[in-house]
């Protein structure tokens, strides 16, 4: 079965290693949800430096361009940044829902009780 690409944006702070950790509890959580998770934050910066204009501006048109190939935003996390609120404005406008994890998981029936009842 072919799984639907969902675009996975989130309020990244400046420690490398929790946004990595928290990024693949994201990804692995839309994975059980049924859908294949994109999350540029995973995979870029392995071969890009974001310290080198030309290659910060292509990392953003690349994660944009991810994006308007998913089916799906999800937003995760307890707030929204800018680069966020840009994620959202940018699927809005291609009219690609947009949702949160929490909503992914819920219709999907997982909520986030094992063995709630729901």
């Amino acid at each position: 079965m072919k799984r639907p690409l969902a675009y996975i944006t989130a309020p990244w702070g400046d420690n490398e290693f929790e946004n990595t950790e928290t990024a693949a509890r994201y990804c692995r959580a839309v994975y059980d949800a049924g859908f294949s998770p994109v999350c540029p934050l995973l995979f870029l910066p392995l071969f890009l430096n974001d310290k080198i204009p030309q290659e910060h501006k292509d990392g953003i048109d690349m994660a944009r361009d991810f994006l308007r190939r998913s089916h799906v935003l999800v937003v995760c996390g307890n707030t929204v940044d800018e680069n966020m609120k840009n994620d959202i404005a940018v699927a809005e406008r291609l009219r690609i829902t947009a949702t949160t994890l929490d909503g992914i998981l819920m219709v999907k029936g997982q909520g986030r009780e094992e063995g709630g009842g729901k």
